[in-house]
Parts: C-alpha cells; structure tokens; sequence
C-alpha cells in the first residue's frame, strides 16, 4: 500500500511503500489493551518502601512491666500497634513489569499503528532535522502538519530536534526502535519520517 509524504509545509512530497499486513491490520483492541498495560507497568520505578517491626531503630526494652499497669503486654514498642513502630504488611521494592510474547508485541503494533492510520492520524515526513534548537520552528512545523500533540518518531533524532520540543506539552520524540501500543495511543497523532517508517516496517514484518 502506498502512503503520502509531506514536506515541512504539509503539502504533499511524493509516496511511499509500506507492507499492507503492517499498516491496515485488524484492530485487537484485547491485545493492544493487554501490552499497553504491560508497557506501562514496566515503566513503574518500584522504588516504595516502608519498615517492618524488625527494620524500625530501637525497641531494645520492654516499654512496660508485664503485670499491674493495665495495659496489654507487650515486649517492644516496634510492634505496628505502637506509634512510631514497623509496618504490618510494609511496601517493599518490587518489580512490575509483565512478560509479553515477542509476537504478541508485534501483533498489537500493527494493530494500533493500522487504526492510528485509518484515522488519518499517521503523519509521514521526509525529515525532522531541525538547524537551529528553536521551539517556535517545531510549533511551526506541527502547525501545518496540523498537529498540536504529537509523537515524532525518527531514526536519528538531533540534538536540535530534542532541545526544540523538551518545551513543548505534549510532544514527544522517540527512536523507533523504542515505539510501543502505549505511547502511540498516549500521544493520538504519529509524526514519523520515512527512515523510521522503513525501520518499522522491516521491523514489523
């Protein structure tokens, strides 16, 4: 299947071929719902952490003597009971991600990269070098591809490209070889040069 590719004016370059089974696929949206939660939980740091009665400082005496005061018995005031003292249940680091299948990935791309398509959501561009780190040039550039959030995918993202959107709400750019489900539907619209769309194509097939 051929794919239309515009110039930084939006207006139309010439074409380009694509494998039909990559770019109008069936949408799975079990699937893609299923690896976009799994990319998402992989981005999770995990990092959370509480004591347990063991991990709290102190608790060396009995806070108390055993009998006369009233109180329950008690042999330290690490006990979650106390105030002060360790977790019962504690967050402990963790590792969220979920294991997907290699195919399952690759299905669900075509899957969502074919929707994002038949809604004239898929953007292809000759080029996003950028010859100066200037955020209006890129707001430019998306305005007359008619875009106000986006996710630009290329190859060999500059230095440029990078320092012109980091300012921008709601762009974002990515190598291809980093392009998941979830941030494609995230983001809505796809900005992607045809040296990425080549690299995702062989990718995909």
């Amino acid at each position: 299947m051929q794919l239309e590719v515009l110039d930084h004016q939006g207006n139309v370059d010439k074409s380009i071929e694509v494998s039909e089974a990559n770019f109008d696929a069936e949408f799975n949206s079990a699937l893609v719902h299923q690896v976009s939660v799994a990319c998402r939980a992989a981005g999770r740091a995990g990092t959370h952490a509480q004591k347990n009665r063991s991990a709290v400082r102190g608790g060396g005496a009995k806070p108390h003597r055993q009998k006369g005061t009233g109180r329950a018995r008690a042999g330290t005031k690490n006990s979650n009971l106390f105030r002060g003292g360790g977790r019962a249940f504690p967050n402990s680091p963790r590792d969220y991600s979920q294991k997907v299948n290699r195919n399952s990935f690759r299905t669900a791309m075509r899957s969502v990269l074919s929707e994002t398509l038949r809604r004239g959501n898929l953007v292809v561009v000759n080029e996003m070098q950028m010859t100066s780190p200037k955020t209006r040039d890129v707001v430019n550039c998306l305005k007359s591809l008619n875009c106000s959030s986006a996710l630009i995918v290329d190859d060999n993202v500059s230095d440029n490209l990078n320092l012109a959107t980091r300012n921008i709400p709601n762009v974002f750019v990515v190598a291809p070889s980093m392009l998941n489900p979830a941030n494609v539907i995230d983001c809505g619209r796809v900005v992607m040069t045809t040296s990425a769309l080549e690299f995702v194509d062989r990718w995909l097939t």
